[in-house]
């Protein structure tokens, strides 16, 4: 009756091995480090890079604990906080030659002390918050003024497709700061201009003025409509942000809008904090633009001239001067999609990009225009525009596909369809805040919850010994149980743990205990009946089973609506709490009646069981002991 097959016990074992396995990493603490990485696509992180940080640690008289290359970073295990501060302005006098352009990231991080062969089975530790492991933190301003500039050049080139569509001859559209200067020869041409202007460009507000015989209409973006296209631009960045955090994995970030202009980053857990940091610095956008082919554009790539008006010269990666066109033929916002990959006849790495449909439509147009001519494909980070490469357009482009290569490596490759997949950034950002917080801030707040949640489980399982014996002792190291098995899960999952996180936790100490009392209860309830200690081991597991599992539903259901529609410290309590829901009712029950029958199971003529006292109905009380 009360016998567990082998299967079962199997699966006990098992369950336990796992849970331990997984639940380890969490015990060997992390290590101080420094990390060094590129802050540009063409920089690189090699043996050496690794020299020159070895050659300047010796220098200063620091020893470090490990030094390796992983993932395209070089990593410095120390052993104490103050090395690690020590070390990282050593690496930086030796590598950052200039503040204002640094080669390099150098960035303090914290590296888990997981033994190599808990690694190799991807056993790991839990993420922890910003409140309990520390991280980082920025705070982004982004440049509203860039923001209305790039929309006015926008529309200054639809304007002036519209008019060439429309018929309508001007003497030259340019655009003056935020504004949009558009030259006409005549009255008649003025008015077609401002119809086509009311018609189809209701964002812009005009005014006209008249220079001898000519007439100069000015354009400007109306204030309503230049308050939507900043809250548009604090949104688009925002969003940008997010998929670029997803793209480096990042756990539980907190991103949102402060002020008008302003955006928090809280980047809790993370692992590469010098990836991070490049990553979000950088305003990686793409424009399409093209070369100027003049016989004085000639000249100034070659340094004999001066740049022609209306161009701009940028650099290649070879250090290549290319003289270019204001005028931007496309935009990353055309771009839906970019993957690194190889060209399939010279197999040299390449960035495929894929247009939308307006993207492609212009794409099209231009290049069946432009055959012969060179196309230049300019790519912008941190406010520095580079050449990544100027093809010659050799046919027509159509289907909305393009091919960006040009002695790339295959890192460079991946970085830059990384960075424009990610999304264009609406306007430029500058980190004007950064804060690291150390993991000594968060020790305090980790020996309270790790308290609590200690405290809180002795005193339930000193209350179930005292009350219900036996069956106590049972319910408490299923309670255990449970507590370990939650952990492994969430070091399963690469779960952050927060402060609320670890409230949830013990929450979920006194919900699972719950269950228990409910068994135990049931198990004195039978025998207060008269049934044999056997029959009411088995009545009262089977019984209190479909009052177990409403409970937990019901409960489970509430946590899953804060999963849903919480955030941030309200999403941490929430994963924390349906997972000790899930495992609470695996171990409070199949766990513990495992115990229970591998104790009392084979007992074929059990007269008592230690489940405390049990109280009859007419008053007396009877102890049911061994």
């Amino acid at each position: 009756m009360n016998r567990y097959p082998v299967w079962k016990y199997a699966i006990m074992v098992i369950a336990l091995l796992v849970g331990a396995l997984y639940t380890a990493p969490n015990f060997f603490g992390e290590a101080p480090a420094v990390q060094v990485s590129a802050a540009k696509a063409t920089q690189k992180v090699d043996g050496a890079t690794q020299a020159r940080v070895e050659e300047a640690l010796k220098a200063a008289g620091i020893n470090v604990d490990a030094i390796s290359l992983e993932g395209g970073s070089l990593r410095v295990r120390l052993d104490t906080t103050d090395r690690q501060l020590q070390a990282k302005d050593a690496i930086q006098r030796a590598l950052v030659q200039d503040p204002a352009d640094p080669a390099y990231i150098v960035a303090l991080n914290l590296l888990p002390r997981t033994p190599a062969w808990l690694a190799a089975l991807r056993a790991a530790p839990m993420y922890l918050g910003l409140d309990l492991r520390g991280g980082v933190h920025f705070m982004l301003q982004v440049d509203m003024q860039a923001a209305l500039s790039k929309k006015a050049e926008s529309l200054a080139g639809d304007l002036r497709t519209t008019l060439r569509e429309k018929n309508v001859r001007h003497g030259g559209i340019s655009r003056n700061g935020q504004a949009i200067e558009l030259r006409l020869r005549d009255a008649a041409t003025l008015e077609a201009a401002q119809r086509v202007l009311l018609d189809q460009f209701a964002d812009l507000q005009t005014t006209q003025t008249q220079e001898g015989s000519d007439y100069k209409l000015s354009a400007s973006i109306k204030p309503q409509a230049a308050r939507l296209v900043q809250e548009q631009a604090l949104k688009q960045n925002i969003t940008t942000l997010h998929n670029r955090i997803n793209e480096l994995g990042v756990a539980e970030p907190v991103i949102q809008q402060q002020g008008l202009d302003r955006i928090v980053v809280q980047l809790p857990g993370v692992q590469d904090t010098a990836k991070a940091k490049d990553i979000l610095g950088r305003t990686a956008t793409l424009e399409l633009r093209m070369v100027d082919e003049s016989v004085e554009g000639r000249a100034a790539e070659t340094g004999s001239g001066p740049v022609p008006f209306g161009m701009e010269r940028y650099l290649d990666r070879s250090g290549q001067a290319v003289i270019v066109k204001k005028q931007v033929v496309l935009t990353g916002d055309n771009l839906t999609d970019a993957q690194p990959g190889f060209d399939s006849q010279t197999q040299e790495p390449t960035v495929n990009l894929t247009l939308d449909a307006k993207g492609a439509r212009i794409f099209k147009d231009v290049t069946r225009e432009s055959v012969g001519k060179r196309m230049a494909i300019i790519l912008f980070e941190k406010g520095k525009g580079e050449v990544v490469t100027a093809p010659v357009i050799r046919t027509e482009i159509a289907g909305g596909r393009v091919q960006i290569s040009g002695r790339m490596s295959t890192v460079e490759a991946a970085d830059t369809a990384l960075l424009l997949r990610a999304g264009a950034l609406a306007a430029p950002m500058e980190i004007i805040e950064e804060r690291t917080i150390g993991p000594s801030l968060g020790a305090e707040n980790i020996k309270k919850g790790f308290d609590s949640v200690t405290w809180g489980f002795l005193a339930v399982a000193a209350f179930m010994c005292v009350y219900y014996m036996l069956f106590g002792m049972i319910s408490s190291v299923a309670l255990a149980i449970n507590l370990l098995l939650l952990v492994a899960v969430l070091s399963m999952l690469q779960a952050t743990l927060t402060l609320p996180g670890m409230a949830a936790m013990a929450l979920v100490l006194g919900m699972a205990i719950d269950a228990n009392v409910l068994i135990n209860e049931r198990v004195r309830e039978e025998l207060r009946n008269g049934a044999s200690p056997q029959a009411a081991i088995h009545a009262g597991y089977d019984r209190a089973w479909a009052t177990i599992l409403d409970s937990n539903v019901t409960t489970l259901i509430a946590g899953l609506a804060l999963l849903a529609f919480g955030s941030g410290p309200v999403r941490g309590f929430a994963v924390v709490h349906c997972l000790g829901i899930l495992t609470s009712m695996f171990s409070a029950v199949f766990f513990s009646r495992g115990l229970v029958n591998l104790w009392y199971g084979n007992r074929k003529k059990l007269r008592t069981v230690s489940i405390g006292t049990v109280w009859r109905p007419d008053g007396q009380a009877t102890a049911k002991m061994d």
